[in-house]
């Protein structure tokens, strides 16, 4: 996949937020199969491709599908705490790894302020990161209990900026779906967007550039600012 012009010269960027699932780990496909299993309990086929356009593009959920299944309020409340304890499960068995964040991060450390702003709730965040070296890497994370309207809505980037003494302009969002990508150009940054199985086919025409690996990040952020270059 080919990068498209950035908009911004990287040379100015003193800020990175990172999208924490599709970005940092490859937890999305846990979370859809998690929903999956626990929708099918009423009869509901969740695919691939709606929980993508339903979760990462729309932002909606799926829950409305079991309400039209004549399902009860209180049953998909049932529903929906079954699903988060699959995917608590899955979390604590399953790998989801991707192959360069570690090292992408560490090259990146000391030479921008990093957060981590995610749609999970804490308890599954912290339940992720159990497992990894990340988070000594950034200066600050906010999950879902820390804003009022999540993504799309440009609340959670704008909590960001709150969270830096840097200007908006300096600031570069790394993002996976539809939803991320919305709210950081909601919140006037410059966003970079990495698809992944779930989000390929999505719209990033907004983006201000696709990559295709998180291990390109450095070399389009530092490549230029290495002793020697102009």
């Amino acid at each position: 996949m080919s990068s498209r012009n950035s908009r911004l010269d990287p040379r100015i960027i003193k800020a990175i937020f990172w999208d924490n699932d599709g970005v940092l780990v490859n937890t999305e496909r846990l979370y859809f199969r998690a929903t999956k299993q626990a929708l099918a309990k009423v009869g509901v086929d969740l695919t691939q491709e709606l929980f993508a356009e339903l979760f990462l593009n729309q932002s909606r959920g799926a829950w409305h599908l079991a309400e039209e299944k004549g399902v009860s309020k209180y049953d998909i409340e049932s529903l929906r705490a079954e699903r988060n304890e699959i995917y608590g499960s899955m979390l604590r068995v399953e790998p989801f790894g991707i192959p360069g964040v570690e090292t992408t991060l560490s090259q990146l450390k000391g030479h921008l302020t990093m957060g981590i702003v995610t749609s999970s709730w804490r308890e599954h965040f912290e339940l992720i990161h159990r497992s990894t070296n990340f988070i000594p890497y950034v200066d600050f994370v906010l999950t879902r209990e820390d804003y009022t309207h999540s993504k799309p809505d440009p609340e959670p980037y704008l909590r960001a900026l709150e969270c830096v003494d840097v200007e908006k302009q300096d600031c570069l969002v790394i993002e996976d779906s539809e939803r991320g990508l919305r709210s950081a150009k909601g919140a006037g940054l410059t966003c970079w967007v990495i698809p992944n199985e779930l989000t390929k086919t999505a719209d990033f025409s907004q983006a201000d550039k696709v990559l295709s690996d998180i291990t390109e990040i450095p070399t389009h952020l530092l490549g230029r600012n290495r002793p020697g270059h102009d």
